[in-house]
């Protein structure tokens, strides 16, 4: 090998902070995780200034007095606790996926808790993971904005799911081209 390859191929250790940054950033949303959960929690035994902080949080509607948990401010609050969940599972994907396909091979063969898709990831594999993950968060984002509707301009809403019908037909177009080259027409 010679040495010009050589840099080029240690070159994608570069990626490694990027990896680690990502872990710092899913830290983040862990602790927002957390701390909204408290906020529910505080404000079902009755708390009025966590329930003040969740009604904020989540746009509801800041023209009608809340003075209690209601189902719809349930309902808003778990979906964005999901929507964290889904977003760090989407970072999980990219972290130990795309340092497995592009940084170094983790050797997790004989751990217990490898994940059953990490053994046949690729760059391929890896986009329509990603894709269905964001269409995922794109779907929980939409459900948030339709249950909250009166505090959203009809242009918003509009082009909220135009941008929703957007993510799922790249993924199709994503999912489609994949299978043509990994299966190509006889």
């Amino acid at each position: 090998m010679t040495l010009l390859a050589k840099v080029i191929f240690s070159s994608r250790w570069l990626q490694l902070p990027l990896y680690l940054g990502l872990i710092a950033a899913q830290a983040v949303y862990v602790y927002h995780f957390w701390v909204e959960l408290v906020h529910l929690m505080e404000a079902a035994f009755g708390n009025q200034h966590a329930l003040e902080l969740l009604v904020k949080s989540i746009g509801y509607k800041d023209t009608v007095q809340v003075t209690g948990l209601n189902e719809t401010i349930i309902m808003l609050v778990v979906l964005a606790l999901i929507d964290v969940v889904m977003i760090s599972n989407l970072l999980i994907m990219v972290i130990v996926g795309g340092y497995e396909t592009f940084v170094s091979r983790m050797n997790l063969d004989d751990h217990p808790d490898q994940p059953e898709w990490l053994d046949h990831v690729n760059a391929s594999v890896l986009k329509v993971k990603l894709a269905t993950a964001i269409i995922g968060i794109s779907s929980i984002h939409l459900l948030k904005t339709f249950i909250n509707a009166a505090n959203y301009e009809e242009k918003v809403l509009l082009w909220q799911t135009v941008i929703h019908i957007t993510f799922l037909l790249s993924a199709m177009a994503i999912a489609f081209t994949d299978k043509l080259m990994s299966h190509p027409q006889k």
